[in-house]
């Protein structure tokens, strides 16, 4: 139900301020290119949302990446922006971000700004918008980022656990349960943009590639849902999208198959890269992987953070 003024949807509001922690999320999971996705308990951007009486988005940035403080120029910007314009009676919102997700890293980082931003605001506005509203809102974030509107980030972020995107028109999201996985991530210092790492796909593929690719997604829906440890690792393939994306990840190819000998149950490219990540049903062997994966890239010299996490099932967080 809409509030009759401004003065009312501020005054009703739960609080006019509060702060969030928007997850990283690991995109495609895979097989899943742009229908599965996943949320993770670390890393995380913090943002600060705040109702203003001006239906204006105002964006302070936090960190020292640059990003843009246009609205139309800025993820979370556009998503809010968007969210004004569906009510009836505006109000606006100032937004401080600081993240922790490099822009460019394949762990979400424009979905995370996105959806924080406008799970934040909606919780201002006593939550008036469902959850597919707000994915709705949040892949035009996506869209600026990429060129695209999807939502294999968004969803997990939004819903937290793990999502299949079974449509974007009309919209339908379903939360996957799943065993307990462990997930490490090394994110190579280097930057490869999911608008670049589209373009190199290619435009056609063989049906027998293709029958392939929807055999292992299907597998590792049913494997996540019985709690199938086994076929988790064999539902873990991909044989159209990875062997592309690939070449643009220095030792992804040596990183991979040492992480599998050390006892990962599988895992690839997260999102469009450059990080890499692993699932692992345990924690012990979850850090052997992050050992595997810091020997590995101690040796090519390039810089790179390394994460050991869970799956968060929450999505986005209030802190405060």
């Amino acid at each position: 139900m809409q509030l009759k003024t401004i003065e009312e949807t501020i005054a009703a509001a739960k609080d006019t301020s509060v702060t969030i922690k928007a997850p990283g999320t690991v995109a495609n999971m895979v097989c899943g290119f742009d229908v599965l996705g996943m949320a993770l308990n670390d890393p995380g951007d913090i943002m600060t949302v705040k109702l203003i009486e001006e239906p204006v988005v105002m964006i302070h940035n936090v960190d020292n990446y640059g990003l843009p403080t246009h609205p139309q120029k800025n993820v979370a910007g556009v998503a809010l922006l968007d969210m004004i314009e569906r009510m009836e009676h505006r109000v606006g919102f100032e937004v401080t971000i600081e993240k922790k997700i490099m822009p460019g890293s394949g762990i979400g980082s424009s979905a995370a700004s996105s959806a924080g931003a406008v799970v934040a605001a909606n919780h201002l506005l006593n939550n008036i918008f469902s959850n597919e509203d707000l994915v709705q809102m949040a892949m035009l974030g996506e869209k600026l980022a990429s060129g695209v509107k999807h939502a294999d980030n968004i969803a997990p972020c939004i819903y937290g656990g793990v999502t299949l995107i079974r449509s974007i028109h009309p919209l339908d999201i379903i939360s996957i349960p799943s065993p307990p996985l462990y997930v490490t991530l090394v994110h190579p210092q280097i930057e490869v943009r999911t608008e670049d790492a589209r373009q190199i796909l290619r435009k056609q593929i063989l049906l027998k590639d293709a029958i392939r690719q929807w055999g292992n997604i299907a597998a590792l829906v049913a494997a996540l849902m019985k709690n199938d440890y086994s076929l988790i690792s064999r539902s873990l393939e991909d044989i159209l999208i990875e062997p592309i994306r690939s070449i643009l990840i220095p030792a992804f190819a040596e990183v991979k198959a040492r992480c599998l000998e050390a006892g990962a149950l599988g895992g690839g490219i997260s999102g469009s890269g450059p990080s890499i990540f692993m699932l692992s049903s345990d924690e012990k062997t979850a850090r052997e992987v992050e050992t595997t994966m810091k020997e590995v890239y101690t040796y090519t010299g390039i810089e790179f953070y390394t994460y050991v996490t869970t799956v968060n099932r929450q999505g986005v967080t209030l802190i405060a």
